[in-house]
C-alpha cells in the first residue's frame, strides 16, 4: 500500500517508516527538511512541508494524491520558535481529515497519549484530544494507538533526560521519583502501526500502549543506569517546588526553540505518573528491562548521556563569552581600540572597535536561537580565526603575553567545535 508518514523524521516516525517499507509498502515522508531526511532513510519519498501552515484541507490534495493510509506521528510539547502546538496538532488534522474524507482513505493511524492523565487541560494534550474526538467521529477508518514512555535503541526527549540522569556522578536527584512510569519498546510501538496497516487491528481501535512492567521513575532510572554499565548511585528525592525554577529556564528555550523535555508541561504530565495503560492483544510488548537488554549499550551512549545535560551549559557558556568579550570593550573603550590603532588610523581604529564588539554580541545572542545556532557557532569559529590572525600579524608579542589573551581564545574555539559536534537533536 501507498502510505504516508506525518513526523516520519521523528524519533517514533522514523521507526515507524522502516518498519514499513520492511513490510514491502510504499512509504512517502512529511518533513520540514527532506533534503537531510533521505539521507538518512533514502528508501522514502519525501514531500517538503511544515504541518503548522497547512491548516486548510487544501493544502493537503498533493500530499494525500495516490495514498492508501495516513500514518500521523507528528507532535509537539508546548508552543515555541520551532513549534505551533494548535496548529500542529489540531488544526492541520482537522484539516487533513476533511480532504482525507475527499479521497477514500482506506485508513489513518494516529499515534496519540493518554489525554485524560495529569494536565490533561494543557495544550498539549487538549489539542491531541479534541483531533483524536474529530478523528473518530469523521467517518473515516481509523486507529488510534496511546504509547506510554517509548524506549528504544535510540532516545529522544524523555527517553534521553532518562539516560542523562542515569549517567550523573555519585547521586541522582529526582523529582517525582516514586511516581509509577509505563514503558513500550519503539519496535512494538512499530509493530502495532504495522499491525494496524494490515487490518490485524480492526478499524475504531483505540489502544493504550505499554507493558506490563511496573516501574517507579527512580526505578526506571536505575536501570538505565545497569544499562550504561554504571556502579550504583544514590537517588535523591528532591520536592516538586524545585522543578519550578528548572521548568521557567525550560520554557524560556523553547520560545527560543530548544524542546527541553524538562519544560513545564512534560513535569506537570509527570506528576501524576505515566500510567501503565493495557496491554495490546496478541501483541507482546516488552518492558524497559527486555527492551534494554535487547540492545546493550556501547560508548557512544555513554557519552551521549554524560553531554545531554552539558549542551544547554556549553551553549550558555558560549553566549556569555561572547556577549561579555563585545560588552566589556565598551567601558575600557581607549585600551579596546588601542589593539587596532597599531595598524588602523584613529578614527578608522574606533569604528573597527565598534564593528567588532557589536559582532560579538550579536553572536552570543544569535546561539540562543536554535535556528540560528548553528550559522552563530560557525560565525564564532571564523571571527575567533579571524581575529586570531589580525593580532598575530599585528602584535605577534601578545602569544607571549603573561596574561595569555591569546592562548585562552583556543579552549573557546575546541567548546565551540564541541557544541557544534552535539547540536544536532534528532
Amino acid at each position: 500500500m501507498n502510505i504516508l508518514i506525518l513526523g516520519a523524521t521523528g524519533f517514533i516516525g522514523s521507526a515507524i517508516a522502516r518498519k514499513l517499507v520492511d513490510d514491502g509498502h510504499r512509504v512517502t515522508g512529511l518533513g520540514r527538511d527532506p533534503a537531510r531526511a533521505k539521507t538518512k532513510i533514502p528508501e522514502l519519498r519525501w514531500i517538503k512541508a511544515d504541518l503548522a501552515g497547512m491548516t486548510a484541507s487544501g493544502h493537503w490534495r498533493g500530499a494525500l494524491e495516490g495514498q492508501d493510509v495516513v500514518v500521523n506521528c507528528a507532535g509537539a510539547l508546548q508552543d515555541g520558535l520551532s513549534d505551533d502546538l494548535v496548529a500542529t496538532q489540531e488544526e492541520a488534522m482537522l484539516a487533513l481529515y476533511e480532504a482525507a474524507r475527499d479521497r477514500g482513505l482506506r485508513l489513518v493511524v494516529q499515534i496519540s497519549a493518554d489525554t485524560e492523565s495529569a494536565g490533561r487541560d494543557l495544550a498539549f494534550l487538549a489539542t491531541k484530544r479534541r483531533a483524536d474526538a474529530a478523528l473518530a467521529s469523521s467517518g473515516l477508518p481509523f486507529v488510534i494507538l496511546r504509547p506510554a514512555l517509548v524506549l528504544g535503541r535510540n532516545a529522544h526527549g524523555g527517553s534521553a533526560l532518562l539516560r542523562a540522569l542515569a549517567a550523573l556522578p555519585f547521586a541522582i536527584p529526582l523529582i517525582h521519583a516514586e511516581r509509577p512510569v509505563a514503558t513500550v519498546a519503539l519496535d512494538d510501538v512499530a509493530g502495532a502501526v504495522g499491525a494496524a496497516v494490515s487490518g490485524e487491528l480492526p478499524a475504531g481501535s483505540d489502544l493504550a500502549l505499554a507493558s506490563g512492567e511496573s516501574l517507579t521513575l527512580k526505578e526506571l532510572v536505575l536501570v538505565h543506569r545497569r544499562w550504561l554499565g554504571l556502579s550504583p548511585a544514590a537517588v535523591i528525592a528532591l520536592s516538586p517546588a524545585l522543578a519550578r525554577p528548572v521548568s521557567w529556564f525550560a520554557d524560556l528555550a523553547g520560545m527560543l526553540g530548544w524542546r527541553s523535555p524538562l519544560r513545564s508541561t512534560a513535569m506537570t504530565v509527570m506528576s501524576g505518573g505515566i500510567g501503565s495503560g493495557s496491554r495490546l492483544s496478541g501483541l507482546p510488548l516488552s518492558g524497559a528491562s527486555k527492551t534494554l537488554a535487547a540492545a546493550p549499550s556501547g560508548v557512544q551512549d555513554l557519552w551521549f548521556a554524560r553531554l545531554y545535560l552539558l549542551k544547554p551549559l556549553i551553549v550558555v557558556a558560549l553566549s556569555l563569552f561572547w556577549l561579555l568579550s563585545g560588552l566589556v570593550p565598551f567601558f575600557a573603550f581607549d585600551a579596546a581600540r588601542g589593539h587596532f590603532a597599531t595598524f588602523l588610523p584613529g578614527p578608522v581604529a574606533s569604528v573597527a572597535t565598534i564593528v567588532a564588539c557589536l559582532a560579538d554580541i550579536a553572536l552570543g545572542v544569535a546561539v540562543l536561537f536554535r535556528p540560528w545556532a548553528k550559522r552563530a557557532l560557525i560565525g564564532m569559529l571564523l571571527l575567533t580565526c579571524g581575529y586570531l590572525l589580525a593580532a598575530t600579524a599585528a602584535e605577534p608579542a601578545l602569544w607571549a603575553d603573561p596574561l595569555g589573551p591569546l592562548v585562552k581564545v583556543l579552549p573557546s574555539i575546541l567548546l565551540t567545535l564541541v557544541a557544534l559536534a552535539i547540536l544536532d537533536e534528532r
